[in-house]
């Protein structure tokens, strides 16, 4: 194992890593809380009541979430190429990861939103308070600290998906490893990622739960 010329070479996985878990937290953060609050607005009985649409989103998050993400990318590939203009590469695996952890948020938060008293809601609605005016004061910081808790476990799955860029072109730290510990029967080299890998989930999820406690608190 020589450092010296896998030193920067893990630096450069690294960043691949980081420029896809980032693009993909924000984005699918972003759309799978528009996702999720569509699903719980629009549900039966609920503040924006739309059978049809609640019919649509509920069946294109189950029919999405439960596909392995390597035979999802596969089936992806031709929005993919109409989207990006390729099927391979950084930007086509990133774009992929972002459908799929929109499609998984918008769950987790549809999830955390129905726990919340419908007492609460009631007596917001009862005050003639506006939908949006309740999504803002009422549903979000209700759910604050549960979506915090969602967020961080969706920062791991979309690290899990990362691993697998290399299939794409995407490089990695997955790719990294594979390529330079597993097929070259380095195993210090494959167990330095592992090691990586599980201090930035660490790092995270420390972070997600100091954040969820003070969300609580408030």
């Amino acid at each position: 194992m020589s450092w010296d010329r896998l030193g920067p070479l893990l630096w450069e996985a690294a960043g691949q890593t980081a420029y896809m878990v980032l693009i993909t937290l924000v984005v699918g953060g972003f759309v799978g809380l528009a996702l999720g609050l569509g699903l719980y607005l629009t549900r039966p009985g609920n503040l924006l009541e739309n059978r049809l649409v609640f019919a649509v989103l509920n069946v294109a998050v189950n029919v999405v979430r439960p596909v392995p993400f390597i035979i999802f990318l596969a089936a992806l590939g031709p929005l993919t190429r109409a989207v990006v203009g390729r099927a391979i590469g950084i930007e086509a695996f990133t774009f992929a990861m972002c459908v799929m952890a929109s499609f998984v948020f918008a769950r987790l938060v549809e999830q955390n939103l129905v726990s919340i008293d419908p007492g609460v809601v009631e007596a917001a609605r009862a005050m003639g308070a506006s939908p949006l005016r309740i999504v803002r004061t009422v549903l979000v910081p209700e759910a604050l600290s549960p979506l915090i808790l969602g967020y961080t476990f969706l920062f791991v799955g979309v690290l899990d998906m990362s691993a697998i860029g290399g299939y794409l072109g995407a490089g990695g730290l997955g790719d990294f490893a594979i390529v330079h510990g597993y097929r070259q029967y380095d195993w210090a080299v494959t167990a330095t990622v592992v090691v990586l890998i599980i201090a930035i989930v660490q790092l995270v999820q420390l972070l997600g739960n100091a954040l969820a406690r003070r969300a609580l608190r408030r």
